[in-house]
């Protein structure tokens, strides 16, 4: 399967476990320095944080590397914008 002219590969179980634990080990790291530096960050702000941070953990796994061209950075920051619309849908559906 391609994406934009990107070969995409099926991860493994453990990778995808691997990435959701790197991703939400991330966003921890992130949510806590932001409470440390008295940032405010609201509930949504932190949801929005944890969606795109397992999907640049999940990213890579699946073959979509930033750092290979523009082809891979468009296609990161088109599933982003897809992930984030779809999110702040379903947070304005339920609010």
């Amino acid at each position: 399967m391609k994406f934009i002219g990107i070969p995409l590969r099926k991860p493994s179980f453990d990778e995808v476990t691997a990435a959701a634990v790197m991703g939400s080990g991330l966003w921890l790291l992130l949510v806590g320095l932001a409470h440390a530096t008295g940032m405010a960050m609201e509930r949504a702000d932190a949801g929005a944080l944890l969606v795109v941070a397992l999907w640049g953990a999940l990213s890579a796994r699946v073959g979509i590397h930033v750092g290979q061209g523009e082809r891979h950075l468009l296609a990161n920051l088109a599933v982003s914008a897809v992930l984030l619309g779809a999110y702040q849908a379903a947070i304005t559906f339920a609010g």
